[in-house]
């Protein structure tokens, strides 16, 4: 399909930033949160389902190592050449000793510079310790590291509702520390939270625009089997965005971005035994079709409305 004209999307950035195709290879290092260890508090992230965001049981080296191999392996197999990002996905990466984040970064040492030409860590913005960072900033000496930060609504009030616990200073307060460090960042945001609503949606994205993330992932609130959401979708409390209202909201976020962030993510992915609602059947690529779309009958484009409120 035609590369979007009106935001800026991941591959063609990734051509021109690494000079060829690159996939991301989806790594579980076992890590945790400290919303579910009573550090701060207990059952997670309402939407957070334990199997599909990680076991919460450390992985050694070799069982990283293989998850990394056959990821190599399956991306070799499309013959296109394609280089790979390393993504540490599931939970918050940083939330572990710094012994364990430098063993658990030692695994990509072979393929760096051959096979693997950056790092994603995702993390929660209150989970950031100095040590971290300035390990994760000799790492960027020698690849590209980005760290993937979790805002997902820019509303304090919302961030306890939705049992995240941390604030919308926290977010703000790690991208700085993050980019003082030279590394790369990318925020998350999600639609459709219940109680956030279409100005929600573009408070996130002028918040996010403010930031200075240089990339910005964003999806529809999906209701998954096994976590508080669901019991608040049964009871009636949830109502899941229809794709002609995401569209509409998305478009709205869109246009409060900062012309040059990078859209990582429109749309998330579940196993259709894990997603209750809301049951799409228009793919992905559709989405970002009529994103398309909705920007061409607007008259408008990514960054469109920044100025607005910059």
């Amino acid at each position: 399909m035609a590369a979007p004209t009106r935001f800026r999307t991941l591959q063609p950035w990734l051509h021109e930033t690494f000079g060829g195709p690159v996939h991301r290879i989806a790594l579980d290092a076992g890590s945790s949160c400290p919303n579910r260890d009573g550090s701060k508090g207990r059952g997670g992230c309402v939407y957070c389902d334990v199997e599909g965001s990680g076991t919460g049981a450390l992985k050694l080296g070799a069982e990283l190592a293989e998850q990394l191999e056959r990821g190599l392996a399956r991306i070799a197999r499309r013959g296109d050449g394609a280089k790979a990002i390393a993504y540490f996905q599931s939970y918050s990466n940083t939330y572990v000793p710094i012994e364990r984040l430098d063993e658990v970064l030692r695994v990509v040492r072979p393929h760096l510079g051959t096979k693997i030409v950056a790092l994603s860590l995702a993390t929660r913005p209150d989970t950031l310790p100095d040590q971290a960072l300035s390990l994760l900033a000799e790492w960027n000496a020698r690849v590209p590291v980005w760290v993937e930060l979790g805002l997902e609504v820019a509303d304090d009030a919302q961030l306890v509702a939705i049992n995240r616990l941390h604030t919308v200073a926290d977010f703000e307060d790690a991208v700085r520390r993050c980019k003082a460090r030279g590394l790369l960042t990318v925020g998350h945001a999600i639609l459709g939270l219940p109680g956030d609503g279409r100005a929600g949606a573009r408070r996130t994205a002028e918040v996010l625009a403010r930031s200075g993330v240089e990339g910005v992932k964003v999806h529809h609130l999906m209701v998954l089997r096994r976590t508080i959401l669901e019991h608040w979708w049964r009871e009636g409390r949830v109502e899941p965005l229809t794709v002609e209202t995401y569209v509409d909201w998305l478009a709205d976020f869109v246009e409060r971005l900062a012309p040059e962030q990078v859209l990582h993510r429109l749309t998330a992915d579940s196993p259709d035994d894990a997603l209750l609602a809301p049951k799409w059947s228009v793919h992905k690529n559709a989405v970002r079709e009529r994103l398309e779309r909705e920007l061409e009958r607007r008259g408008t484009r990514q960054g469109a409305l920044r100025s607005a409120q910059a």
